[in-house]
């Protein structure tokens, strides 16, 4: 039900397949796996161990860098913070850091007080901040692509989406589940819907994921070598007017410690969401980027972001 796609065959090979194949999976179950995506394995392979340092320092460390001193979702996430399944109340049994784009302390965003437009932190950890920007950026590019093929089979120009995400308000997630305890109602992340446009997730290959598509019960998602598991998230569901299935899914808790690297590629603060052309009469109000991603994160955590969100 969640199919691998060759990104080789929308660059160089049959391109129209290819969109055709992203096209169903968008719509379905909102999930594919792909491959083909040209990024270093290398650099991969660095990332985890950025992210495994990184939650190998002591708590004090990790907690002076918390997300709760930053009203522009940076920093560290400690276990029990979040509770993606706002209904169950359950919190996750997951730790995180998260990055966005990267900007001085003199950018006028910044200066300004923007919506998630500060600076990172950055723990103390050798060739982290290089590694983890390196990512990053890699990432974002890889999105930006992505949304060419979506935007060929929605019958839009491919560039269509470019200038919505020139800025994104992009985060990268480390995150790290510790094994199961077995104790009652644990969850590694509960069940939710992403908030962006689409997620890019790369996993260690340990399992958990799983992803209820509509009308169907749980089903785990694949594991693919250097794959990534590609996500429709609510944002572009909105953009499409329903067309794309933003899916709930949600991570068990992992049988070993179970690294992942999420990155949530939001639109600029400024773009409006709202139905794309050919998609019918708006089921959705217009709202910007910045509007949708600060009600979304102020559901998640018992935190609140004030009045720069």
């Amino acid at each position: 039900m969640i199919p691998v796609l060759d990104f080789n065959e929308f660059r160089t090979g049959d391109r129209a397949g290819f969109v055709a194949a992203l096209g169903k999976a968008c719509r379905d179950t909102g999930f594919f796996v792909l491959t083909g995506h040209g990024i270093d394995p290398d650099l991969r392979a660095c990332t985890f161990q950025a992210a495994a340092d990184f939650f190998a320092l002591d708590m004090g460390a990790k907690e002076a860098l918390s997300i709760a001193h930053s009203p522009h979702n940076r920093g560290y996430s400690r276990i029990g913070q979040e509770f993606l399944d706002e209904h169950s109340g359950v919190t996750d049994s997951k730790e995180a850091f998260n990055i966005g784009l990267d900007l001085p302390a003199d950018d006028p965003r910044v200066l300004a007080g923007q919506p998630f437009r500060g600076v990172n932190v950055w723990p103390q950890v050798p060739g982290f901040r290089n590694t983890v920007l390196a990512w990053f950026d890699a990432a974002l590019a890889l999105g930006v692509e992505l949304h060419q093929a979506i935007a060929t089979d929605l019958g839009l120009p491919p560039a269509y989406f470019d200038g919505h995400l020139d800025q994104p308000l992009a985060t990268l997630r480390l995150l790290r589940y510790p094994p199961a305890t077995g104790a009652p109602g644990e969850i590694g992340a509960g069940e939710h819907t992403d908030y962006g446009s689409i997620t890019l997730l790369t996993t260690d290959g340990v399992p958990g994921l799983q992803v209820r598509p509509r009308g169907a019960d749980w089903i785990d998602v694949p594991q693919v070598e250097d794959g990534f598991i590609i996500n429709i998230a609510d944002a572009l569901m909105r953009w499409t007017n329903d067309i794309y299935a933003s899916t709930p899914h949600r991570v068990l808790p992992p049988p070993a410690e179970r690294f992942s690297l999420a990155f949530f590629l939001d639109p600029n603060p400024d773009s409006v969401i709202e139905a794309l052309p050919g998609t019918g009469a708006a089921k959705y109000p217009p709202v910007t980027g910045a509007e949708y991603l600060a009600h979304r994160l102020n559901a998640t955590y018992d935190h609140t972001f004030g009045e720069t969100a």
